[in-house]
């Protein structure tokens, strides 16, 4: 009776944040409204790695009717968000070591050379809101926030792309940048602070701002490398997440 209870408060809850992200979708389509809901979910770790549930759930939960909540799901599990479970309905796509390195390497490379082209593309007004967003860093490691901390993070992350001005570039980084976000937030209470992290942020800027854009490839490329390795670390240590626990 308890276990079936929780499981009615649970699903209470996520279809209440599930519709908070309905009214905040800028997007009229419903299908591809379905699949931004689902996905900020499952990368706002909402729907957890492993979790199961069914196409009916989700459609009574997002109020919405089956035709777009079918192709949202058949979207996302095209896109390796979900799987389906032939009989049993669908589970969120566990959070795996070999998935994460490859995206990992791929985040490497790629913002490397988006810091190497933003550095020649970029003007004051652009590295003060880089500045800024660092200064916003330290307030929430301050406030022991990390969820904020993170979040501001993944904007200085994003910026330094956008500023890249490499349209294939964003595109690339935008299919997994998701992803990389849900496993540095399913990880950060397990690292340590990320002191060291903002500091490799100034020194990104600093090498901005000297437009050095060899400079700033390298230490992005350093710095992806460095938390590519901390976060890996510990999803393998993870036996919870593994298929099939």
């Amino acid at each position: 009776m308890k276990q079936k209870e929780k499981r009615s408060s649970d699903h209470s809850a996520l279809k209440k944040t599930l519709l908070q992200y309905k009214e905040e979708a800028n997007e009229d389509r419903l299908p591809q409204q379905a699949y931004i809901i689902i996905q900020q979910a499952i990368r706002n770790l909402q729907l957890q790695p492993n979790e199961a549930f069914l196409e009916r759930e989700i459609i009574d939960m997002l109020e919405m009717s089956r035709t777009p909540v079918r192709e949202a799901l058949i979207r996302l599990e095209m896109d390796r968000w979900i799987r389906l479970t032939p009989r049993k309905g669908f589970s969120v796509e566990p959070i795996i070591k070999e998935n994460i390195e490859q995206i990992c390497q791929i985040a490497e490379a790629l913002d490397g050379v988006a810091a190497e082209l933003a550095t020649l593309n970029m003007e004051e007004k652009q590295l003060d809101m880089l500045d800024s967003l660092i200064a916003r860093q330290e307030k929430c490691l301050d406030e022991n926030n990390l969820e904020a901390y993170l979040e501001a993070d993944n904007q200085f992350h994003h910026l330094i792309v956008a500023y890249s001005r490499n349209e294939r570039l964003q595109n690339i980084m935008d299919s997994h940048s998701d992803q990389l976000y849900r496993a540095r937030l399913f990880t950060i209470n397990e690292r340590k602070l990320p002191v060291r992290s903002i500091k490799e942020h100034k020194a990104i800027v600093a090498a901005m701002r000297a437009e050095d854009s060899k400079a700033a490839q390298l230490l992005m490329h350093s710095h992806r490398h460095r938390g590519g390795q901390e976060i890996l670390a510990i999803i393998e240590s993870k036996p919870i997440n593994k298929q099939g626990k």
